[in-house]
């Protein structure tokens, strides 16, 4: 049931954070909501469902901090097996960014089945784009947009970022961006195992080009690549290990943060509030965004 909590050091935070999400399932609560509802009202400034593109799930919320000005940007896809979410279970996501002094766009795309591979990257594209175009009005580095995600989220992010057909289609280029983040992102998934997946991108036609380990190049965006030991959803090392080394190997940037004992979705839960104890996760991401391309790219 407590997918979410995996072992680990447990004080009296742990406790509390632990019997706060065992109230909020025996409540019908989810544990995004518990989540969210740790954000404190007014802790930054939002811009809700603004239109990217004119279908229905073309749209994002832009977290601020107040007073931004040429802030560096994260433009955020969350995950669901391409099958499933919201941006408004995220505001936690928008929360941690903001509070570290980003500009954070958390975007909706379509999903099975609505849509499949790939219209899904063309709407992530899209929004991308047009965050670029719009971003300086909501305090903004148009020059200084990077794009993350976790899980499903992670991949999307993934493919903006080494295949060029996706952002070019939307009038922009992967040479625009300061860099890409992925949070547990399946990278390399062919033959397809989960069948709730296989659909969602035309099993077993599935093409090899959708693969992100099949785009890289030297000339890719700097990436941070975060994933957790315990994650049993999506291979640690045939996904986010693999292609750091396949980046590196080819003579692009790539930073790989590995953190003992954490689990799929525990990896994005670490930005909340409530769970920042339990990793990092804010901590690396804010410095990559800082400094994208060290001179050490970690592990």
């Amino acid at each position: 049931m407590f997918s979410w909590i995996t072992a680990g050091p447990r004080g009296p935070l742990a406790i509390v954070v632990l019997a706060a999400l065992a109230l909020g399932l025996l409540a019908a609560c989810s544990p995004l909501t518990l989540l969210n509802g740790a954000v404190p009202d007014g802790a930054n400034r939002v811009s809700a469902g603004l239109a990217y593109g004119p279908l229905a799930r073309q749209r994002l919320d832009i977290y601020r901090p107040p007073g931004a000005a040429g802030a560096p940007v994260v433009v955020f896809f969350y995950g669901g097996s391409w099958r499933s979410g919201d941006r408004a279970d995220y505001r936690f996501v928008g929360d941690a960014l903001a509070a570290r002094g980003m500009v954070a766009v958390i975007a909706d795309y379509r999903v099975y089945p609505e849509a499949g591979y790939p219209d899904f990257l063309r709407d992530a594209a899209q929004a991308v784009a047009w965050t670029q175009r719009h971003i300086d009005a909501y305090g903004g580095d148009p020059g200084r947009v990077f794009v993350a995600g976790h899980s499903a989220g992670g991949y999307i992010a993934a493919m903006l970022a080494l295949d060029g057909r996706w952002l070019g289609g939307a009038g922009s280029s992967p040479t625009t961006l300061a860099g890409w983040i992925g949070l547990a992102g399946p990278y390399d998934f062919l033959p397809i195992v989960a069948r709730d997946v296989r659909p969602v991108f035309g099993y077993p036609d599935t093409p090899a080009d959708s693969q992100p380990i099949h785009h890289v190049t030297p000339h890719a965006p700097p990436g941070l690549l975060l994933t957790g030991t315990a994650d049993t959803t999506v291979d640690p090392r045939r996904n986010s290990a693999s292609l750091a080394a396949a980046l590196r190997t080819a003579g692009a940037c790539a930073r790989l943060v590995t953190y003992p004992d954490l689990g799929h979705k525990l990896l994005v839960g670490a930005l909340s509030r409530p769970l920042r104890w339990r990793a990092s996760v804010l901590d690396d991401l804010d410095a990559f965004v800082t400094h994208p391309c060290p001179s050490t790219q970690g592990e």
